[in-house]
């Protein structure tokens, strides 16, 4: 009988820990989207390249994410959208044209790649059931951010983007 209780409170135990975020991560809201991510895991990764990346940014006078109101004043029911446009544009765009000759640099961005993507395909799911809807503001949001890097050859936009991704990570951080 002991053992059958013993049993319960472990099976218990057990699927609370399975409904909870893993450690490190935090449970984000883009809207009525919910998504579990680390943002600490991800900024660790790119604090740790960010000095070596933003050396090989020769543009000065422009910016991926900070042209006035890219990211500013996103009302919350857009924010599911844009951060959705946003883990789209980094892992179709970003980090497919982010390669150095440094293996260590090219580890971390690996990393971070691929916590997007994870990220990526929950906003997806949030997306296809329709929580994830895009209206007019957040879809002139994101057309400035891609004119920005469209407007630079795809290197240097890939690394300027890469050089700015603790804006886009403040951001979340404030918005989610």
């Amino acid at each position: 009988m002991k053992r059958s209780h013993l049993f319960l409170c472990l099976l218990s135990v057990s699927c609370c820990l399975n409904l909870m975020p893993t450690a490190g991560n935090k449970i984000f809201h883009f809207g009525p989207c919910r998504v579990s991510m680390s943002v600490t895991e991800i900024r660790s990764g790119f604090t740790a390249i960010k000095a070596n990346i933003q050396a090989r940014d020769t543009i000065r006078t422009l910016s991926i994410l900070s042209h006035p109101h890219s990211l500013h004043k996103v009302k919350p029911l857009d924010r599911c959208c844009i951060t959705h446009q946003l883990f789209n544009f980094y892992v179709d765009k970003v980090f497919k044209h982010c390669k150095t000759e440094d293996s260590f640099v090219n580890r971390k961005i690996s990393s971070i790649a691929n916590s997007f993507l994870s990220v990526k395909r929950k906003l997806g799911q949030c997306h296809e059931q329709n929580k994830c809807l895009c209206g007019e503001e957040s879809a002139e949001k994101f057309k400035q951010i891609l004119a920005n890097y469209e407007g630079l050859n795809v290197t240097s936009a890939a690394i300027k983007s890469l050089g700015e991704l603790d804006i886009l990570l403040d951001w979340i951080e404030k918005s989610g």
